[in-house]
C-alpha cells in the first residue's frame, strides 16, 4: 500500500542521491505519511508524558509496518517492475538486492515489529495488524481492481490515525476520519492520473478502469467532501471554532494548490514529495500551522 514514485529514470537536479541497496527497499522517503497522520490525536488531547509515548511508539510501528509492506509489494511485482520504464531502477528489480536478501529484510522487521505490538496491547495493536491484514490481499489481488484499490490504499491512512487514536486512549471525530480518507483519495486519485499519463495501462492493471476525464470528477468530487469534513470537524469538535475557521481558505488553497500540480502541470506521482517539497505548499502549510497554534494559545 504505497504512493509508488513516478519520475523519471534519474532523479531530477537538487533531488540528490537516492539511497541504495536494502535501505531504499524499505523507502524511507515515504516514512512521513505515519509521523504527518499519528500523531493528530495530541492536538486534541490533554497533553500527557503517557499518551505522547503510546503515540511515538504506534507512529514507530506503522514505520515498521509500511517497510514491511514494501518489501513484500517489491518481492511480489518483481518481474512486473522490470518490465517499467522507472520501477525497473528499484533493489529488486535491478539486482542490487537478492531476492533472499529481501526475505532477511522482511524477518528483521517482523522481529523488530513484534515487541512493539505486545507493549501497545490488543487496544493499540489491532489497528497495525488490520493494516498488513488489507495490504497483504492488496498485494495479493485487490491493487488489480479499479475503485477497490485506491479505497484500500487511502483505508490505510485511517487506519494510522485510528491506531494514533488507540494508543493516546481519546475517542476519534467522524468528521476527522472522513477528512483523512476523502483527502487521501484526493492524493491517491492525483498519482493515478500521472501514472495513467506517463505509462498507460500496462504496468497497473487497475488503471485500464480509468480515465483522465474519470479520475477528473472523481478528484472534485473527493475535494469537496475533504473541505466539508474539515469544516465540520472544526465547527462540532473545536472549543475555538469560530477563530479556526479562518483557517478554512488555507485547507481550500492547499487543495486547489493540489488539483492544478496534477491537472496543469501533469504531476503528482509522488504525494509525499508534492507535500514536503513544494514551496507555495510549504509557505501555506506554514501559516495554516501558525494560524493554528495562534488559536491554540490564544
Amino acid at each position: 500500500m504505497t504512493f509508488l514514485d513516478t519520475r523519471a529514470n534519474t532523479a531530477p537536479a537538487g533531488d540528490g542521491p537516492r539511497p541504495a541497496g536494502p535501505i531504499a527497499l524499505i523507502r524511507p522517503g515515504q516514512w512521513p505519511k505515519n509521523f504527518l497522520v499519528v500523531p493528530l490525536p495530541l492536538l486534541g488531547a490533554a497533553w500527557s508524558w503517557s499518551a505522547t509515548g503510546r503515540v511515538a511508539v504506534a507512529t514507530a510501528a506503522f514505520v515498521l509496518a509500511s517497510s514491511l509492506v514494501y518489501v513484500v509489494n517489491d518481492m511480489a511485482d518483481v518481474e512486473r517492475d522490470r518490465r517499467h520504464p522507472v520501477k525497473r531502477h528499484r533493489p529488486l528489480a535491478s539486482g542490487r538486492v537478492s531476492m533472499r536478501a529481501a526475505v532477511v529484510l522482511g524477518a528483521a522487521l517482523v522481529a523488530l515489529l513484534a515487541p512493539l505490538l505486545v507493549w501497545l496491547g490488543p487496544a493499540g495493536a489491532w489497528p497495525v495488524l488490520l493494516y498488513l491484514v488489507v495490504n497483504a490481499a492488496y498485494s495479493w489481488r485487490l491493487k488489480h481492481l479499479p475503485l477497490l484499490d485506491v479505497f484500500i490504499v487511502a483505508s490505510g491512512f485511517v487506519l494510522r490515525l485510528l491506531g494514533g487514536y488507540e494508543a493516546s486512549g481519546t475517542p476519534v471525530a467522524g468528521w476527522l476520519v472522513l477528512t483523512v480518507l476523502t483527502l487521501c483519495l484526493v492524493l491517491i486519485l492525483g498519482k493515478r492520473r500521472h501514472e495513467l499519463g506517463v505509462s498507460g495501462t500496462g504496468h497497473r492493471p487497475a488503471l485500464v478502469g480509468y480515465s483522465a476525464h474519470f479520475l477528473d470528477l472523481m478528484l472534485v468530487m473527493c475535494s469537496g467532501l475533504t473541505m466539508v469534513g474539515y469544516l465540520m470537524y472544526l465547527r462540532t469538535e473545536s472549543d475555538y471554532a469560530a477563530g479556526v475557521l479562518i483557517t478554512a481558505p488555507c485547507a481550500l488553497f492547499a487543495l486547489f494548490r493540489y488539483l492544478q500540480i496534477v491537472v496543469v502541470k501533469s504531476e503528482g506521482g509522488n504525494p509525499v514529495r508534492t507535500l514536503l517539497r513544494d514551496p507555495t505548499m510549504i509557505t501555506n502549510s506554514s501559516l495554516w500551522a501558525a494560524l493554528l497554534v495562534a488559536f491554540q494559545i490564544a
